[in-house]
């Protein structure tokens, strides 16, 4: 492997979690999710994070974070939350770095909309939404915005209709 950290990003629902922990267990080394980082160093759940101190503060917070964890010397699968490529100059922080490997987990708006509506409550950027269509119209939307921070990854790799065991052989082909 030529990449001691790995990277993966995409927006929510896309997998980064499940395949990040594949990842990091066929290829024995640690597996950190951003956001579980953050609450435990925090004591509070993202959606608390989030309602009782606001985005900004999470942002600030979940930037700290990624730098801490990123100046550790040691081998890694780091699973970003879906927004964190994009506050601050987080992608052009990544992309400076040495023996990092990034990679964006591209799932089509359909594919997440189901995945997303499931965990609906836990989400706490979409837990307000009405219906099928507003989590729709509101992932349609970010995707948008988004897409240009995602589509600075190292690689991209399409999730659609892929297994965890395949998606971890794919990621690991281009690490070879």
């Amino acid at each position: 492997m030529d990449s001691s950290k790995i990277i993966l990003l995409g927006y929510m629902g896309s997998g980064k979690s499940i395949v990040g922990n594949q990842l990091a267990k066929t290829l024995s080394i640690k597996f950190i999710d951003l956001d579980r980082y953050i609450e435990r160093a925090e004591g509070h759940n993202i959606t608390e994070i989030f309602e009782s101190k606001g985005e900004l503060y999470f942002r600030a917070q979940e930037r700290k974070y990624l730098k801490v964890l990123l100046k550790d010397s040691l081998p890694m699968v780091l699973s970003l939350g879906g927004g964190t490529p994009c506050y601050y100059d987080t992608m052009e922080y990544i992309q400076s770095l040495e023996n990092l490997t990034s990679f964006y987990l591209n799932t089509d708006i359909n594919t997440l909309v189901l995945r997303l509506l499931k965990e609906k409550a836990t989400r706490p950027l979409i837990a307000h939404l009405e219906n099928e269509d507003a989590v729709k119209e509101f992932i349609g939307k970010h995707l948008f915005e988004r897409n240009r921070f995602y589509q600075q990854a190292h690689h991209q790799i399409s999730t659609d209709q892929k297994s965890v065991e395949t998606l971890v052989k794919d990621i690991k082909k281009k690490l070879s």
